[in-house]
């Protein structure tokens, strides 16, 4: 079984810094390629950031480039999104979720999902 598992959520003030961890278990990270992806109450799942599966490609949304960094350490079958500069916008359930084709970054090319974890950006 393909599993998922988002942490590192939490309260943040603006500004302020998050980093989100997504561990797998029950596949080898290394064959997958890896999104992080948010949805917020009322709008539509969105994707922020996508990785390949070595690394070589990366994929932003223009609304976190410059502030969000995706990295993937394959060993401990972990993706990691630094979140730097948080806005009030950010606030959202941020989903990793893993598919062995890098396509696009859209939640309809993932397979498996996680459950989410709540990142709240608010003074």
């Amino acid at each position: 079984q393909l599993q998922l598992v988002e942490s590192g959520g939490g309260l943040v003030q603006p500004g302020g810094s998050l980093r989100l961890s997504c561990a797998a278990s029950g596949f080898t990270l290394d064959y997958y390629a890896i999104g992080w992806f948010r949805q917020a109450p009322g709008k539509e799942r969105e994707g922020v950031s996508c990785i390949s599966r070595t690394g070589s490609r990366t994929n932003y949304a223009d609304s976190v480039k410059g502030r969000f960094t995706i990295s993937r350490d394959n060993a401990k079958n972990t993706v990691y999104l630094q979140m730097n500069s948080l806005k009030p916008e950010d606030t959202a359930v941020y989903y990793c979720a893993a598919d062995e084709y890098f396509r696009a970054c859209l939640p309809r090319d993932f397979g498996s999902w996680g459950q989410g974890t709540q990142v709240t950006v608010s003074s």
